[in-house]
Protein backbone atom coordinates (compact mmCIF):
# COMPACT_ATOMS: atom_id res chain seq x y z
CA UNK A 1 0.00 0.00 0.00
CA UNK A 2 2.69 2.48 0.99
CA UNK A 3 4.71 1.93 -2.20
CA UNK A 4 1.60 2.50 -4.28
CA UNK A 5 0.71 5.57 -2.24
CA UNK A 6 4.24 6.94 -2.53
CA UNK A 7 4.07 6.76 -6.32
CA UNK A 8 0.80 8.64 -6.35
CA UNK A 9 2.08 11.29 -3.95
CA UNK A 10 5.18 11.80 -6.06
CA UNK A 11 2.93 12.78 -8.92
CA UNK A 12 1.21 15.24 -6.60
CA UNK A 13 4.29 17.45 -6.42
CA UNK A 14 4.45 17.56 -10.21
CA UNK A 15 0.77 18.39 -10.53
CA UNK A 16 0.95 21.26 -8.04
CA UNK A 17 4.26 22.70 -9.20
CA UNK A 18 4.01 26.39 -10.07
CA UNK A 19 0.71 26.90 -8.28
CA UNK A 20 0.59 29.72 -5.74
CA UNK A 21 -2.35 28.31 -3.85
CA UNK A 22 -3.79 24.88 -3.11
CA UNK A 23 -7.38 24.67 -4.36
CA UNK A 24 -10.00 21.97 -4.69
CA UNK A 25 -9.42 21.86 -8.45
CA UNK A 26 -5.67 21.22 -8.36
CA UNK A 27 -5.83 18.56 -5.62
CA UNK A 28 -9.00 16.78 -6.77
CA UNK A 29 -7.20 14.32 -9.04
CA UNK A 30 -4.59 13.55 -6.40
CA UNK A 31 -7.22 12.86 -3.76
CA UNK A 32 -8.97 10.48 -6.13
CA UNK A 33 -5.71 8.57 -6.58
CA UNK A 34 -5.11 8.46 -2.84
CA UNK A 35 -8.66 7.21 -2.34
CA UNK A 36 -8.11 4.38 -4.81
CA UNK A 37 -4.78 3.44 -3.17
CA UNK A 38 -6.43 3.15 0.24
CA UNK A 39 -9.38 1.17 -1.09
CA UNK A 40 -7.03 -1.21 -2.93
CA UNK A 41 -5.30 -1.79 0.42
CA UNK A 42 -8.67 -2.92 1.88
CA UNK A 43 -9.12 0.14 4.09
CA UNK A 44 -12.79 0.44 5.07
CA UNK A 45 -14.78 2.80 2.87
CA UNK A 46 -16.08 4.97 5.76
CA UNK A 47 -12.49 5.43 6.97
CA UNK A 48 -11.31 6.42 3.49
CA UNK A 49 -14.16 8.89 3.03
CA UNK A 50 -13.51 10.50 6.40
CA UNK A 51 -9.78 10.75 5.63
CA UNK A 52 -10.29 12.30 2.17
CA UNK A 53 -12.87 14.79 3.48
CA UNK A 54 -10.53 15.86 6.28
CA UNK A 55 -7.56 16.36 3.95
CA UNK A 56 -9.67 18.27 1.42
CA UNK A 57 -11.07 20.58 4.09
CA UNK A 58 -7.64 21.37 5.52
CA UNK A 59 -5.95 21.73 2.14
CA UNK A 60 -8.37 24.11 0.47
CA UNK A 61 -7.11 27.68 0.46
CA UNK A 62 -3.88 26.98 2.34
CA UNK A 63 -1.45 29.81 1.62
CA UNK A 64 1.94 28.58 0.53
CA UNK A 65 4.92 29.83 2.49
CA UNK A 66 7.66 31.43 0.42
CA UNK A 67 10.06 28.60 1.20
CA UNK A 68 7.65 25.84 0.22
CA UNK A 69 5.93 24.67 -2.92
CA UNK A 70 2.23 23.76 -2.94
CA UNK A 71 3.23 20.13 -3.41
CA UNK A 72 5.27 20.15 -0.22
CA UNK A 73 2.44 21.74 1.74
CA UNK A 74 -0.02 19.14 0.49
CA UNK A 75 2.34 16.24 1.18
CA UNK A 76 2.79 17.55 4.72
CA UNK A 77 -0.98 17.63 5.18
CA UNK A 78 -1.34 14.07 3.89
CA UNK A 79 1.44 12.84 6.15
CA UNK A 80 -0.09 14.35 9.28
CA UNK A 81 -3.51 12.94 8.49
CA UNK A 82 -2.12 9.48 7.69
CA UNK A 83 -0.34 9.45 11.06
CA UNK A 84 -3.58 10.50 12.77
CA UNK A 85 -5.52 7.86 10.83
CA UNK A 86 -3.23 5.12 12.14
CA UNK A 87 -3.59 6.25 15.75
CA UNK A 88 -1.05 9.02 16.06
CA UNK A 89 2.30 8.90 17.76
CA UNK A 90 2.49 6.27 20.50
CA UNK A 91 3.52 7.36 23.97
CA UNK A 92 5.09 3.98 24.71
CA UNK A 93 4.96 2.20 28.05
CA UNK A 94 4.97 4.27 31.22
CA UNK A 95 6.42 1.37 33.28
CA UNK A 96 5.56 3.31 36.42
CA UNK A 97 3.34 0.68 37.97
CA UNK A 98 4.46 -1.58 40.77
CA UNK A 99 6.58 -4.28 39.11
CA UNK A 100 6.17 -6.62 37.47
CA UNK A 101 4.60 -4.62 34.66
CA UNK A 102 2.46 -7.17 32.80
CA UNK A 103 2.03 -7.10 29.00
CA UNK A 104 -0.54 -9.44 27.44
CA UNK A 105 -0.30 -10.27 23.72
CA UNK A 106 -3.31 -11.52 21.77
CA UNK A 107 -4.26 -11.73 18.11
CA UNK A 108 -5.00 -13.89 15.13
CA UNK A 109 -3.35 -17.20 14.38
CA UNK A 110 -0.05 -16.78 12.59
CA UNK A 111 0.04 -13.00 13.13
CA UNK A 112 3.49 -13.05 14.75
CA UNK A 113 2.68 -12.73 18.45
CA UNK A 114 5.58 -14.90 19.58
CA UNK A 115 8.21 -13.01 17.58
CA UNK A 116 6.61 -9.73 18.66
CA UNK A 117 6.96 -10.81 22.30
CA UNK A 118 10.67 -11.44 21.75
CA UNK A 119 11.21 -8.15 19.92
CA UNK A 120 9.42 -6.26 22.67
CA UNK A 121 11.55 -8.00 25.29
CA UNK A 122 14.72 -7.07 23.45
CA UNK A 123 13.66 -3.41 23.26
CA UNK A 124 12.84 -3.34 26.98
CA UNK A 125 16.17 -4.94 27.87
CA UNK A 126 18.39 -2.87 25.61
CA UNK A 127 16.65 0.50 25.56
CA UNK A 128 14.88 0.57 28.92
CA UNK A 129 17.36 -1.54 30.93
CA UNK A 130 14.57 -3.75 32.31
CA UNK A 131 14.64 -7.34 33.52
CA UNK A 132 12.10 -9.22 31.42
CA UNK A 133 10.40 -12.58 31.94
CA UNK A 134 8.67 -14.24 28.99
CA UNK A 135 5.98 -16.91 29.22
CA UNK A 136 3.87 -18.73 26.62
CA UNK A 137 0.36 -19.94 27.41
CA UNK A 138 -0.09 -21.38 23.92
CA UNK A 139 -0.51 -25.10 24.61
CA UNK A 140 -2.38 -25.74 21.36
CA UNK A 141 0.27 -24.96 18.77
CA UNK A 142 3.04 -27.57 18.57
CA UNK A 143 6.41 -26.26 19.78
CA UNK A 144 5.02 -22.79 20.60
CA UNK A 145 6.51 -22.86 24.09
CA UNK A 146 9.86 -24.09 22.79
CA UNK A 147 9.89 -21.37 20.12
CA UNK A 148 9.47 -18.60 22.68
CA UNK A 149 12.08 -20.19 24.95
CA UNK A 150 14.66 -20.13 22.16
CA UNK A 151 13.77 -16.56 21.23
CA UNK A 152 14.12 -15.53 24.86
CA UNK A 153 17.67 -16.89 24.89
CA UNK A 154 18.49 -14.96 21.72
CA UNK A 155 17.29 -11.60 23.07
CA UNK A 156 18.68 -12.01 26.59
CA UNK A 157 15.36 -12.41 28.42
CA UNK A 158 14.47 -14.94 31.08
CA UNK A 159 11.89 -17.61 30.28
CA UNK A 160 9.28 -19.19 32.52
CA UNK A 161 9.26 -22.86 31.56
CA UNK A 162 5.90 -24.62 31.36
CA UNK A 163 4.59 -28.04 30.45
CA UNK A 164 2.44 -28.05 27.34
CA UNK A 165 -0.05 -30.23 29.21
CA UNK A 166 -0.71 -27.54 31.83
CA UNK A 167 -3.74 -25.30 31.85
CA UNK A 168 -2.98 -21.90 30.22
CA UNK A 169 -4.49 -20.04 33.18
CA UNK A 170 -2.27 -21.94 35.61
CA UNK A 171 0.80 -21.18 33.48
CA UNK A 172 0.05 -17.46 33.51
CA UNK A 173 -0.59 -17.41 37.26
CA UNK A 174 2.61 -19.23 38.16
CA UNK A 175 4.58 -17.01 35.76
CA UNK A 176 3.28 -13.92 37.55
CA UNK A 177 4.35 -15.34 40.91
CA UNK A 178 7.76 -16.20 39.45
CA UNK A 179 8.11 -12.64 38.14
CA UNK A 180 7.34 -11.27 41.59
CA UNK A 181 9.77 -13.60 43.35
CA UNK A 182 12.49 -12.94 40.78
CA UNK A 183 12.05 -9.16 41.00
CA UNK A 184 11.46 -8.83 37.28
CA UNK A 185 10.46 -5.44 35.92
CA UNK A 186 8.26 -6.78 33.11
CA UNK A 187 6.31 -9.98 32.45
CA UNK A 188 5.28 -10.60 28.83
CA UNK A 189 2.50 -13.16 28.38
CA UNK A 190 2.13 -14.72 24.93
CA UNK A 191 -1.31 -16.26 24.34
CA UNK A 192 -2.66 -18.75 21.81
CA UNK A 193 -3.64 -17.48 18.37
CA UNK A 194 -7.36 -17.09 17.98
CA UNK A 195 -10.12 -16.32 15.50
CA UNK A 196 -12.78 -13.80 16.40
CA UNK A 197 -15.39 -16.58 16.16
CA UNK A 198 -13.53 -18.83 18.62
CA UNK A 199 -15.50 -18.41 21.85
CA UNK A 200 -13.39 -20.90 23.80
CA UNK A 201 -10.15 -19.05 23.15
CA UNK A 202 -11.81 -15.69 23.81
CA UNK A 203 -12.90 -16.92 27.23
CA UNK A 204 -9.43 -18.29 27.88
CA UNK A 205 -7.86 -14.92 27.09
CA UNK A 206 -10.29 -13.16 29.42
CA UNK A 207 -9.45 -15.57 32.23
CA UNK A 208 -5.71 -15.07 31.72
CA UNK A 209 -6.15 -11.31 31.72
CA UNK A 210 -8.08 -11.39 34.99
CA UNK A 211 -5.46 -13.65 36.49
CA UNK A 212 -2.41 -11.51 35.68
CA UNK A 213 -4.18 -8.10 35.74
CA UNK A 214 -2.31 -6.89 32.67
CA UNK A 215 -1.17 -3.27 32.49
CA UNK A 216 -0.90 -3.36 28.68
CA UNK A 217 -2.86 -5.44 26.20
CA UNK A 218 -1.43 -5.55 22.69
CA UNK A 219 -3.39 -6.89 19.74
CA UNK A 220 -0.93 -8.25 17.16
CA UNK A 221 -2.12 -8.50 13.57
CA UNK A 222 -0.67 -8.78 10.09
CA UNK A 223 -0.89 -5.38 8.39
CA UNK A 224 -2.05 -7.12 5.20
CA UNK A 225 -5.13 -8.57 6.91
CA UNK A 226 -7.20 -5.52 6.04
CA UNK A 227 -10.73 -5.29 7.43
CA UNK A 228 -10.58 -8.83 8.85
CA UNK A 229 -8.15 -7.45 11.43
CA UNK A 230 -10.62 -4.73 12.35
CA UNK A 231 -13.43 -7.26 12.79
CA UNK A 232 -11.26 -9.39 15.06
CA UNK A 233 -10.13 -6.39 17.11
CA UNK A 234 -13.72 -5.28 17.61
CA UNK A 235 -14.74 -8.76 18.71
CA UNK A 236 -11.93 -9.00 21.23
CA UNK A 237 -12.50 -5.49 22.54
CA UNK A 238 -16.21 -6.07 23.10
CA UNK A 239 -15.82 -9.46 24.77
CA UNK A 240 -12.43 -9.29 26.38
CA UNK A 241 -12.79 -8.43 30.04
CA UNK A 242 -16.36 -9.24 31.11
CA UNK A 243 -16.62 -6.40 33.62
CA UNK A 244 -12.91 -6.08 34.39
CA UNK A 245 -11.58 -2.53 34.07
CA UNK A 246 -8.31 -2.54 32.08
CA UNK A 247 -5.26 -0.39 32.70
CA UNK A 248 -4.60 0.11 28.98
CA UNK A 249 -5.38 -1.70 25.77
CA UNK A 250 -4.05 -1.21 22.26
CA UNK A 251 -6.46 -3.06 20.04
Amino acid sequence: MFENLSQKLSRTVQNLRGKGRITDDNIGETLREVRMALLEADVALPVVKRFIDTVREKAQGVEVATSLTPGQVFISLLHRELVALMGGASEGFSLRAQPPYVVLLAGLQGAGKTTTAAKLARWLIQSQKKRVLLVSTDVRRPAAILQLQRLAQQVGAEFHAADGREDPLAIASTALEAAKRGLFDVLIVDTAGRLHVDDELMQEMQAIDRSVVAHERLFVVDAMAGQDALNSARAQRSARFNGHHPHQSRW
